[in-house]
């Protein structure tokens, strides 16, 4: 008795000192692991140092009224995500706190410091279907069943990562709650109880077998990012821009758009409007792809700028480990941070209460090692386990993070430190959004290291147009030459004004023009250009490079360029974007025959025949 007591005893310390949201904490040093929760009074905190005579802990909540020597309870577990059906759909605070539950728990929608509100539901039950047989000798990482856990995502029920043994009971076909008894192992000399839940801590990247090249582009709709800054299945990017470049619209539009199978949306530290008109979109929007509410393949954890920013630090992590939990089953699972520059506010206000010597602009030393954590769980991966069958399982995990680096300085350590760690960066320019081009994406700053990887997934798609022999490498190569061309023009232009270069000059700005007014710009909110498949963006552009192509043998032939510019089809080109639906691709053929036959018509009006 005297023993159990003790035990008990032990795992209780108190309060020696508190420091805006870490507390230090006595009595505990010796029995405490790193990242450990602890608890004082409802208040959850996390363990982030431990000295010889006392350990500091971040709270998730503020720590106003708490008193010198209160009592803190070691919960003797790290910050766990709570994996199970019932994620899709629901939106969480930074801990996995369920929003909805807190509003209707609470009525007058003020959330309450140390509220307890479970993160999934108890009570709701759930179909399993069950795929293995009683007496197979099973691994982490295999599916022993499924629910159907929304109309168009069905959820499949895992062995945890690293248990493995012998089923010796697998419940029937039925309904089940997320902790009724659904499964037994013999694992050497005892037998464990599994329901559907489990929990795994943030900290840690789920562990698969092997990691594997990119070889298939996320399609995101956005046509300035699928020709010529590409993201992979798998891949990881930045999204750096001041206030009012268009970040959360691209993230909407990726959230709504891509084709990853699952989304996890994860606002951090951004303004409470724009979190709440966040969700206000999601709750409303139609998955055009399904029909069905977006929801039903979406999880959003929303941590706003007034919350407390250990929880907002902790919101990142919580988002990729649900994200891997899904990426398990063979999913691809795209994580969406708004934004990771509040993250890195909250590591460097903690940093400054422990009074760590600060890096650059006084963030923390180890921020390249906490976002290279974040941006490395990304990846494309051969899983653990299997569904029965003897087949390979692949999951992908994209991860894109928004930056929001003060006056839209590129060089502040955030955005500078994120390049070490992405494949690519979307650069973010505010004359472009003040001109009202939108997606405002700076083709001369951005950059993809995808293209070579996604090269031949784009080449076994291409369309086949006999006039103009070139796939979409080749385009996006064309493209990018303009564009430096027509950067490299802009200020001879200015000097002399654009009449007086020679003709070959003024055609590259022609077709630059088009390509950015035709192509690069893209309203996220009209029904038809919102969204741009693989044949029309294929299509659209090789029509202007076809134009391109044309114009040079003309102007090679002694015409002028006025006589290009005085063509009518350029304003057909010009509205592609917003006229002509994804379906109706013969549309596009139709301009391009049109654009072909107005050119032999000019040459047979000036008396020029074509050779050949």
């Amino acid at each position: 008795m005297t023993k159990s007591n003790s035990n008990k005893d032990s795992q209780y310390g108190y309060i020696s000192a508190i420091l805006g949201s870490l507390i230090k904490v006595k009595g505990l040093e010796d029995r405490i692991r790193l990242h450990d929760l602890i608890k004082v009074r409802n208040i959850l905190g996390e363990v982030i140092q431990i000295y010889s005579d006392h350990i500091v802990a971040q709270c998730f909540e503020h720590t106003t009224n708490l008193r010198i020597n209160e009592k803190v309870i070691n919960l003797n577990e790290p910050l766990s995500m709570e994996l199970a059906p019932g994620l899709l759909g629901t939106i969480f605070d930074g801990i996995q706190r369920p929003l909805q539950k807190a509003f209707e728990k609470i009525k007058n929608g003020q959330l309450t410091r140390g509220l307890e509100i479970p993160s999934l539901s108890r009570s709701k039950k759930w179909h399993f279907i069950p795929v293995e047989r009683k007496g197979s000798n099973i691994t982490g990482g295999d599916i022993i069943g499924t629910v159907q856990e929304t109309p168009i995502i069905q959820h499949k029920i895992m062995i945890p990562p690293n248990i493995s043994g012998r089923l010796e009971y697998l419940a029937n076909e039925g309904d089940y709650t997320i902790e009724e008894e659904l499964y037994r192992l013999e694992t050497g000399k005892e037998v464990k109880s599994f329901s559907m839940m489990h929990k795994w801590p943030i900290t840690v990247p789920r562990p698969f077998k092997e990691r594997m090249l990119p070889t298939e582009p996320l399609i995101t709709g956005i046509r300035v990012i699928d020709l010529l800054f590409p993201i992979t299945k798998g891949g990881t990017f930045g999204v750096p821009g001041g206030f009012g470049t268009g970040k959360t619209v691209i993230q909407q539009s990726l959230a709504k758009w891509c084709d990853a199978d699952i989304i996890v949306f994860v606002g951090c530290g951004e303004r409470g409007n724009e979190i709440a008109d966040v969700l206000k979109q999601f709750t409303e929007i139609i998955d055009p792809k399904s029909n069905q509410p977006l929801l039903n393949r979406i999880v959003l954890i929303a941590n706003t700028s007034n919350m407390p920013v250990s929880a907002r630090e902790a919101s990142i992590f919580s988002g990729v480990t649900i994200a891997e939990y899904y990426r398990d089953m063979g999913y691809d699972v795209a994580v969406l941070a708004d934004s990771t520059s509040r993250w890195a506010e909250s590591l460097r206000e903690i940093s400054g209460l422990l009074e760590e010597m600060p890096a650059e602009e006084g963030y923390p030393a180890y921020l390249p090692s906490r976002l290279s954590g974040f941006y490395e769980r990304a990846g494309v991966v051969k899983l653990q386990g299997s569904d029965g069958s003897k087949k390979e399982r692949i999951g992908s995990l994209t991860i894109i993070g928004s930056i929001s680096p003060p006056a839209g300085d590129f060089s502040e350590p955030v955005t500078a430190t994120t390049k070490n760690f992405v494949q690519g960066i979307w650069a973010l320019d505010a004359s472009l959004a003040y001109s009202k081009h939108y997606p405002a994406i700076d083709w001369l700053n951005s950059y993809s290291n995808y293209p070579d990887y996604i090269s031949e997934w784009w080449y076994e798609r291409d369309i086949n147009w006999s006039e103009i022999d070139i796939d979409w490498f080749d385009c996006r190569n064309q493209v990018n030459e303009i564009l430096s061309q027509d950067n490299e023009l802009k200020y001879i232009t200015q000097l002399i004004g654009e009449e007086n270069l020679p003709d070959d000059k003024q055609l590259t700005l022609l077709i630059a023009k088009l390509i950015k007014n035709g192509f690069l710009i893209q309203n996220a909110f009209d029904n038809i250009d919102n969204f741009t498949d693989v044949n029309k963006l294929l299509s659209m552009i090789k029509v202007i490079l076809l134009l391109f192509k044309e114009s040079k043998e003309l102007l090679k032939q002694g015409f002028l360029i006025e006589d290009i510019k005085s063509l009518s089809i350029i304003n057909e080109i010009l509205r592609i974007n917003r006229t002509i639906p994804n379906e109706d691709f013969d549309e596009i053929e139709n301009i391009k025959r049109k654009l072909l036959n107005e050119i032999e018509s000019l040459k047979l009006t000036q008396g020029v025949f074509k050779k050949g």
